[in-house]
C-alpha cells in the first residue's frame, strides 16, 4: 500500500501541484513570521547586552508609587552619586539624564520620524571621556550652545562637525552647534531613532533639574562582582529608589523586547492560520476529487483483499508525502520571506541592529508539523470516504451519490451551528465590551462553520439567481450554471475558501469606515477651536508654557486655552487630573452637561465626566479629597457633571491650581481661536511664530480627521496585505477545482465539441463557471463581513457616542469586482486546457 500511495503521488503530479502551493504559502507565512521575529528579537537583545556592557549596577528611582505621593519618585542627587563613587569596589560612576529631543534636517523636516528621539548628557569620567560614547570626530559639548549627534542621525541629516542644527525638547526651537559625532550601541538609535548629547549641566536644566539624575550607572572595579557591588550600593539608597545589576537590566530589556515582538508575532501567525485554514478546504477538495476519480481503482483494491484501514492509510500516506514536500519548500520560502521582511524595514527607513538571520529549531519543527498535520487532517475525511467504497463499485466508474439522509444531517448540523452563532453574537451585542469578547468570538466561529456546512444547500438557489444573466451567453452560460451546481459540495468548498478572506476584509472595512465617520462627527461637533497645537512625535513629554505665550502674542489669535495633566490621589485612588482654564475652555470644546458648566472650573471647584461620577457616586455638591503629586492635600467640590468624549474627559481642575503642585509644568495641547478661522495663511503664521518647528503639529479639524484617516488607512492596507495570502490560496483553490473538474469531464467536453460547441464556447463555459463560483463565495463573504462589522460596532458604540454604522458601498462593489476578476483569472489555465482537448481522445477517456 505504501508503494501504491507513492505511485499515485507521482502519477498525479500536476493535480497535486496546486495543493502543494496552497500548503506551501501557509507554511511560508508561519516560518517567515518566526524567522523575522526571532531575527529582530535577537538583534535587539544582542544590542542591549552591548549597551549594558559597561554597567554592573544601576541605581534608579523606584517606579512604584507609594500610598501618600502619586507623583514620580524624586530623581537622584549629585550627593548620592558622590557617595556611590566611594563604595569599595566601585570603578567608573556615571550620572545619566535623558529626555525627548527632536532633531530637524537641513530642510526643516523631522529626522527619525519621531521614533525614540532622545537627548542625553555627556558625563566625562576622570580621563575626560564618557565610556558610553565613542567620539569618532570632534569633541564633547562643553557649553549650552553645543551638542554632539550620533553618527546615524548625522548621516541621515548630512551633518558635519561645525554645522548648526535645529532642535526642540519641549516646543521652542533651539539652534545648536555640532561639535562632535559619536557612535553608540543604543538599540533605539539602531532602530531609527536619534540621540543628541548636551553637556551635563545643560541636560539637567532641560530634562531634570540642576544636580539631579535619572539614573546612576556603576562599573565595578577589577575583581568585584555585581552582587558584591550591589550590596554596597544598597546601603546608601534613599527612599523610593532601587539598585539593579547590569545583568538584570539586560535581562529585563530582553524580556521587554520579547514581549513587544510577541504581539507582532501573534498577529502575523493569526493571518498565517487563516491562510492555512483556507488551505484545508483546497486540500480536502483535492483529495475528494482524486478519490472520486479513482473510484474503480480503489474498489478493485478492496476486491483483491485490501482492507478499509489500508485504503485510508494509502490516502493518508499520499497526504503525508504532499505535506512533507510543501513543508520543506514552505520552510525555505519562509526563510527567504523573513530575510525580505527585514530588508523591507531598511527600505522604509526603519533600521534594526546588525545580526545574523535566525532559523531556530522551533521554526523548522513548526514548519514541518504545520505542513504535514494540516495536509493529513484535511485528507482524513476523503480517505475515510475512500475506504467505504464497496468492491462492487469496481463494476462502475462512479460511486453512489451521497444519500438524502446524509444531506439532511449535514444541513441540520449547519443550521444549528449558524443559528447558535447568530444567537451568541446578538447576545454579545447587549453585553459590555469586556464580557462580550468570548461569546462574540465563539458565535463568529460557529456562524462561519455553520455557513460553510450549509454552503451546498445555499449554492443551488444563489447560483440559480444568476440564470437570467447567464442566458445572455447562450448554451455556454447554461452549461456553466449547471456545472457549478452539479457537485454542491465541491462548489461549496471552493467558494468557502474565498468567502473567509472576504468576510474578514469586509468586516474590517465596515468597522474602519464607521469609526472614521464617528470621529469626524465628534471633531466637527465637539471641537470649537480653529487649531490644536501639540507635540506630535513619539516620546514627547509636553509643550513648554512658553508655546501658549508665543501663540497669544501672534497676530490674528483671539483666544488660547491649554490642557495639562498631572497624577493625583483622588478619594484614595491614583488618577490623572486635567488642568484647564475655565474662562476659555468653553470656547474651544463643546460638551453636554447634566449639571453645571465649564465656566465653574475655578479655585476649589471641579467638574467630572459622567463615567467618573457614576463610578464614585459623585454629584453636584460632592466633596472630593485630592492629594497632588507634591504631597499637598486639598478638598474640592464637584460643580458639574458632563458627558465625556475623546477630546475631553475625566476630572477637570483649574490649571493655575494644578500648576502650583506640578514638578514639571508642561501642556498636552494648546487650543487656538483666530480672527479669520482656519485658513492656510493663518496656519502658516502660527507655524512661523513657533519657529517652523517640525516637532510641533498645528492642526485644524480637517488635519486631525486626515491624520486619523491616514492611520486607519495604513492599518487597513497592512491587514489587506496580510489577508491577501488567504485570497491567493483561495485563487489556487478555484484553479485546482476547475482543472480537476475539466479532467473529470473530459468525455463530456469531447461530446460537446463533437456536437458543435467550438473552442471559444468551451473556454467561455469554464470561465463563466469560475465566475459564478467566485461571485457566490464573494456574496457570502460580503454578507457575513457586514454582519460581523455591525456586531463589532455595537460593542464600540458605548465608548464612542457618535458611532453609527456606515456602509462602504464603493468598497463593497470593488470587492465584488475583484472577486469577479479572481474568478476570471483563475479560469485562464483550466479554460485553455479544456479548449485544447482532442475531442476523439476525450470521448474515449474513462
Amino acid at each position: 500500500m505504501f508503494r501504491t500511495a507513492l505511485r499515485n503521488v507521482l502519477a498525479h503530479k500536476a493535480r497535486l501541484l496546486m495543493t502543494v502551493l496552497a500548503v506551501l504559502l501557509g507554511v511560508a507565512f508561519v516560518s517567515g513570521t518566526l524567522v523575522f521575529t526571532d531575527t529582530i528579537s535577537t538583534a535587539y537583545q544582542k544590542s542591549s547586552e552591548k549597551g549594558f556592557g559597561d554597567v554592573d549596577v544601576a541605581v534608579r528611582p523606584h517606579d512604584k508609587n507609594d500610598d501618600t505621593s502619586p507623583g514620580d519618585p524624586p530623581r537622584l542627587s549629585q550627593r548620592l552619586l558622590d557617595q556611590i563613587s566611594a563604595v569599595p569596589g566601585a570603578g567608573t560612576v556615571t550620572g545619566t539624564v535623558a529626555g525627548y529631543t527632536a532633531v530637524a534636517d537641513k530642510d526643516g523636516d523631522l529626522l527619525g520620524n519621531g521614533f525614540s528621539s532622545t537627548g542625553g548628557n555627556y558625563y566625562p569620567a576622570k580621563n575626560g571621556k564618557d565610556p558610553r560614547y565613542d567620539l569618532g570626530s570632534g569633541r564633547a559639548p562643553h557649553t549650552a550652545a553645543e551638542v554632539a549627534l550620533d553618527s546615524r542621525t548625522a548621516d541621515r541629516g548630512d551633518y558635519r562637525v561645525g554645522d548648526t542644527v535645529r532642535l526642540s525638547t519641549d516646543g521652542p526651537v533651539r539652534q545648536k552647534k555640532i561639535v562632535g559625532i559619536f557612535t553608540t550601541d543604543d538599540g533605539n538609535v539602531a532602530a531609527g531613532g536619534t540621540l543628541t548629547l548636551f553637556d551635563n549641566a545643560t541636560a539637567q536644566k532641560l530634562f531634570t533639574e540642576p544636580g539631579r539624575y535619572d539614573q546612576i550607572d556603576v562599573k565595578a572595579a577589577a575583581g568585584t562582582s555585581q552582587a558584591t557591588l550591589k550590596a554596597g550600593v544598597d546601603k546608601l539608597l534613599p527612599a523610593r529608589s532601587q539598585a539593579v545589576t547590569g545583568k538584570k537590566l539586560a535581562d529585563d530589556q530582553a524580556a521587554d523586547i520579547k514581549a513587544g515582538m510577541s504581539g507582532l508575532q501573534t498577529g502575523l501567525l493569526v493571518f498565517a492560520g487563516i491562510a492555512l485554514f483556507v488551505s484545508i478546504f483546497i486540500i480536502a477538495n483535492t483529495f475528494t476529487m482524486l478519490v472520486a476519480q479513482r473510484t474503480r481503482e480503489l474498489a478493485l483494491m478492496r476486491a483483491v483483499g485490501a482492507s478499509r484501514r489500508q485504503v485510508t492509510r494509502s490516502v493518508l500516506i499520499e497526504a503525508t508525502v504532499v505535506g512533507s514536500v510543501a513543508a520543506v519548500t514552505g520552510l525555505l520560502a519562509g526563510i527567504g520571506l523573513g530575510a525580505s521582511l527585514r530588508s523591507l524595514l531598511g527600505a522604509t527607513g526603519s533600521t534594526v541592529p546588525d545580526g545574523p538571520l535566525i532559523v531556530s529549531s522551533t521554526t523548522v519543527l513548526a514548519a514541518l508539523v504545520v505542513g504535514v498535520v494540516v495536509t493529513v487532517l484535511a485528507a482524513w475525511l476523503p480517505g475515510r470516504r475512500a475506504a467505504k467504497i464497496p468492491p462492487i463499485a469496481a463494476m462502475s466508474s462512479v460511486h453512489a451519490a451521497p444519500s438524502g439522509r446524509g444531506l439532511v444531517v449535514r444541513n441540520t448540523i449547519g443550521a444549528i451551528l449558524a443559528g447558535g452563532g447568530v444567537a451568541l453574537i446578538l447576545a454579545a451585542t447587549g453585553m459590555s465590551s469586556g464580557d462580550a469578547k468570548a461569546p462574540m468570538g465563539l458565535g463568529a466561529g460557529a456562524l462561519v462553520i455553520g455557513v460553510f456546512v450549509l454552503t451546498p444547500l445555499l449554492s443551488r438557489p444563489m447560483i440559480a439567481a444568476s440564470a437570467p444573466v447567464l442566458r445572455v451567453f447562450g448554451i455556454a452560460g447554461k452549461l456553466a450554471r449547471q456545472n457549478a451546481v452539479r457537485n454542491p459540495r465541491r462548489t461549496a468548498a471552493t467558494a468557502s475558501a474565498l468567502m473567509i478572506g472576504l468576510t474578514l476584509i469586509t468586516g474590517l472595512t465596515v468597522i474602519a469606515g464607521s469609526v472614521q465617520k464617528s470621529i469626524d462627527e465628534m471633531a466637527a461637533g465637539s471641537l470649537r477651536s480653529d487649531y490644536v497645537v501639540s507635540l506630535g512625535a513619539i516620546g514627547a513629554t509636553g509643550l513648554s508654557p512658553d508655546v501658549e505665550k508665543t501663540l497669544k502674542r501672534t497676530d490674528g489669535v483671539t483666544a488660547t486655552s491649554i490642557q495639562r495633566t498631572s497624577p493625583a490621589l483622588v478619594d484614595g485612588d491614583t488618577t490623572a487630573l486635567t488642568g484647564v482654564d475655565g474662562d476659555t475652555i468653553g470656547q474651544m470644546i463643546s460638551v453636554d452637561f447634566s449639571s453645571g458648566s465649564l465656566s465653574e472650573v475655578t479655585g476649589t471647584t471641579i467638574v467630572v465626566d459622567d463615567d467618573t461620577a457614576q463610578d464614585n457616586n459623585w454629584h453636584a455638591g460632592s466633596k472630593v479629597p485630592v492629594t497632588f503629586e507634591d504631597g499637598a492635600r486639598k478638598q474640592f467640590t464637584v460643580a458639574g457633571v458632563y458627558e465625556g468624549n475623546s477630546l475631553l474627559n475625566g476630572i477637570l481642575i483649574d490649571s493655575a491650581v494644578l500648576s502650583a503642585h506640578m514638578a514639571d509644568v508642561t501642556d498636552n495641547k494648546v487650543m487656538v481661536k483666530t480672527e479669520d478661522g482656519p485658513n492656510q495663511a493663518t496656519k502658516d503664521a502660527l507655524q512661523k511664530a513657533l519657529g517652523d518647528n517640525p516637532a510641533i503639529n498645528v492642526q485644524d479639524k480637517q488635519d486631525i480627521s486626515n491624520d486619523i484617516a491616514k492611520a486607519i488607512t495604513l492599518l487597513l492596507n497592512m491587514l489587506y496585505g496580510l489577508l491577501a495570502m488567504a485570497v491567493i490560496v483561495a485563487v489556487l483553490g478555484v484553479i485546482n477545482t476547475l482543472a480537476m473538474s475539466v479532467f473529470e469531464r473530459s468525455r463530456e467536453i469531447g461530446m460537446l465539441r463533437a456536437i458543435g460547441l467550438d473552442r471559444k464556447g468551451i473556454k467561455r463555459m469554464v470561465r463563466l463557471e469560475s465566475l459564478v463560483i467566485s461571485l457566490f463565495g464573494a456574496v457570502l463573504g460580503l454578507c457575513l463581513g457586514t454582519f460581523f462589522g455591525w456586531a463589532a460596532g455595537e460593542l464600540i458604540a458605548p465608548s464612542l457616542p457618535t458611532y453609527e454604522l456606515v456602509m462602504p458601498w464603493g468598497r463593497l462593489a470593488l470587492f465584488l469586482a475583484l472577486a469577479a476578476g479572481v474568478g476570471m483569472l483563475a479560469a485562464v489555465w483550466p479554460a485553455r486546457r479544456a479548449s485544447k482537448l482532442n475531442m476523439l481522445t476525450a470521448i474515449k477517456s474513462e
